[in-house]
């Protein structure tokens, strides 16, 4: 595939999201506490998480390892960086939440694995096949993108994880009801997870300072930003007494 094709790839890609982020606002994704029985058949929501992030595991694993980069490229970094995020995501984050009899639709995890199959995809097969010799070299690791991107990237996955312990550690083991999440971030807005997830992205688009990754950053914020309210606007018709001055997603905003 030469780098053209790819270009043209994303801006078909990059369109699809901003109307997957226009229809969210109006279609809640049924799983997790918008759970929904009216989407067809379902799975168990640890085995969901597993199999719907695994593509983005493996095929970043496969790009890594059978790659056409370059040896003295430090390309291997940003794949160390995606692995590491999906690695928790895939394996640890099911692990860790608690047992529960909720479902995820067959559907949702479809589409999840189409989009981590083409997400993945595309910023691997760049990456390892049609990224510039010398665009991830030593240059690159003292370039102020690198240095800002990661530092942000970092930033982003140290709220995700915070956020994601508080809240499994909100309900004991064999509890159901839903309760007000406090402390961190939760003071300032409903889904800290979401909002970490975003800075995590958006950090790594910086970094890696390419098209496929820009993509994915655009992704985010288009999937998750209506996820965010979804989830505000949850809470407030669940809890009368729901913090008035918590936002959405981004502290302050919205």
């Amino acid at each position: 595939m030469k780098t053209e094709t790819l270009e043209y790839i994303l801006f078909i890609w990059i369109t699809l999201a901003l109307i997957v982020h226009i229809t969210m606002f109006y279609v809640t994704a049924p799983f997790g506490r918008h759970t929904s029985d009216k989407w067809g058949l379902t799975l168990n929501n640890k085995v969901g998480w597993f199999i719907m992030e695994l593509p983005s595991l493996l095929i970043m694993s496969y790009f890594l390892v059978f790659g056409t980069y370059s040896m003295d490229s430090y390309v291997w970094i940003l794949f160390a960086l995606w692995i590491f995020h999906y690695t928790n995501r895939t394996i640890i984050y099911p692990l860790r939440i608690k047992p529960t009899d909720k479902k995820m639709p067959v559907s949702i995890a479809l589409s999840a694995i189409i989009f981590n199959i083409v997400n993945a995809g595309i910023n691997g097969y760049f990456l390892a096949e049609l990224a510039a010799p010398n665009n991830y070299n030593l240059e690159w690791l003292s370039s102020p993108h690198f240095t800002i991107g990661l530092l942000i990237f970092i930033a982003g996955m140290l709220i995700n994880l915070k956020s994601d312990t508080l809240l499994i550690g909100l309900r004991k083991k064999g509890e159901k009801n839903y309760q007000i999440p406090k402390g961190f971030l939760f003071d300032y807005i409903s889904s800290p997870n979401l909002f970490g997830e975003i800075i995590e992205w958006t950090g790594f688009a910086i970094m890696a300072w390419n098209l496929p990754a820009l993509s994915f950053a655009i992704w985010t914020f288009a999937n998750l930003v209506p996820r965010a309210l979804n989830h505000h606007n949850w809470y407030k018709e669940k809890f009368p007494d729901y913090p008035k001055n918590r936002k959405a997603v981004f502290p302050f905003l919205f």
